[in-house]
């Protein structure tokens, strides 16, 4: 869903965090007072926060930087640029990952399409987890791309993304971020983020992959309590003096994940193998993998060749594993 004209406009100007009286914003939007109250009940109840003080006027609790399409662009390096079919940016979505897949089902030509969103509505992690995504603070990003082999030649593909966001971090001064395989961005046994790669189309191909990722750039507290598990945003990692761009971010996240998927091949892991192995952040650790109702305990000692996920049971055999949700155990 897209905001009306007027309501982006209110947002821009509310989008410092400092008050603004009734007055000045029906003057710069063209309203009268009461159509701006209007437009602000209806942002209230999208969930976003917003203050009114007599004599002070109106403002959001908490400044935002709106994502900016040109400014993204702006930012892209030159191959990025070229090789970006499409970059759409929603205000209000269900979900990135949801919608790309059903553009890919309905244009089975779709590829190089990215989707960002202000907020999502139904945001989902694995297992159909929800992914809170409140409005205009994190990072909710899916891309579209089809691959000319089938669904089984991507198994690693998850694995490859996790580094591509990794490197995204470094650049931006976010050191000791980890992986946990297979697919969660952890920052000191907290969890940043998340990648979701849906893979359909035919055994021998061609097939798309919808890469989705979430990273938490800002959450409020109210917000964060909605997590059931320990969480960190890049803000409490870089601290108050250091604020960090959304849409710089998000350039730099793409050009690393486009970089990845545009040479991608069965035999491409073998390129990012070793630096996910740097950023394993469960080498050594006791956790339990589910896989639906089994539960197996165990220590993990690493990913093979392949990118299965390597645990020594307590019996002490190494077995590999493909697939599973796997939780760190508090001894």
């Amino acid at each position: 869903m897209q905001f009306s004209a007027n309501k982006k406009l209110l947002l821009r100007i509310l989008a410092d965090g400092k008050f603004h009286s009734g007055t000045e914003l029906a003057e710069q939007i063209g309203l009268s007072r009461s159509a701006i109250w209007k437009q602000l009940n209806s942002l209230e109840e999208q969930g976003i926060a917003i203050s009114a003080v007599n004599g002070k006027g109106y403002r959001l609790h908490t400044a935002l930087e709106l994502l900016d399409k040109s400014l993204i662009y702006s930012l892209l390096n030159t191959k990025t640029r070229q090789c970006l079919a499409e970059l759409e940016i929603h205000d209000q979505i269900d979900s990135t990952n949801r919608y790309l897949v059903a553009l890919c089902n309905a244009r089975p030509e779709t590829s190089a399409v990215c989707c960002l969103a202000e907020q999502q509505t139904a945001g989902k992690g694995r297992r159909g987890k929800q992914w809170v995504s409140p409005f205009g603070s994190n990072i909710y990003a899916s891309i579209a791309w089809q691959f000319q082999g089938g669904p089984s030649s991507l198994s690693s593909l998850s694995l490859a993304i996790g580094v591509a966001v990794i490197n995204a971090l470094k650049i931006h001064g976010i050191h000791d971020a980890g992986l946990k395989w297979p697919n969660d961005i952890y920052w000191q046994q907290r969890k940043l983020g998340g990648i979701l790669v849906e893979v359909s189309g035919e055994s021998d191909g061609p097939c798309h992959a919808v890469i989705g990722l979430g990273l938490n750039l800002y959450l409020a507290e109210q917000d964060g309590a909605q997590i059931q598990q320990d969480w960190v945003d890049i803000n409490e990692i870089l601290g108050n003096s250091h604020k960090l761009s959304r849409n710089q971010l998000l350039a730099t996240l793409l050009e690393q994940l486009i970089a990845v998927t545009h040479h991608y091949t069965p035999a491409a892991f073998a390129q990012y193998r070793d630096q996910w192995r740097q950023f394993d952040c469960m080498q050594g650790q006791q956790v339990s993998l589910f896989m639906g109702n089994t539960k197996i305990d165990g220590t993990v000692m690493g990913i093979n060749d392949a990118g299965l996920l390597l645990l020594q049971t307590e019996t002490g055999q190494i077995q590999s594993f493909a697939s599973g949700e796997v939780s760190f155990r508090r001894l």
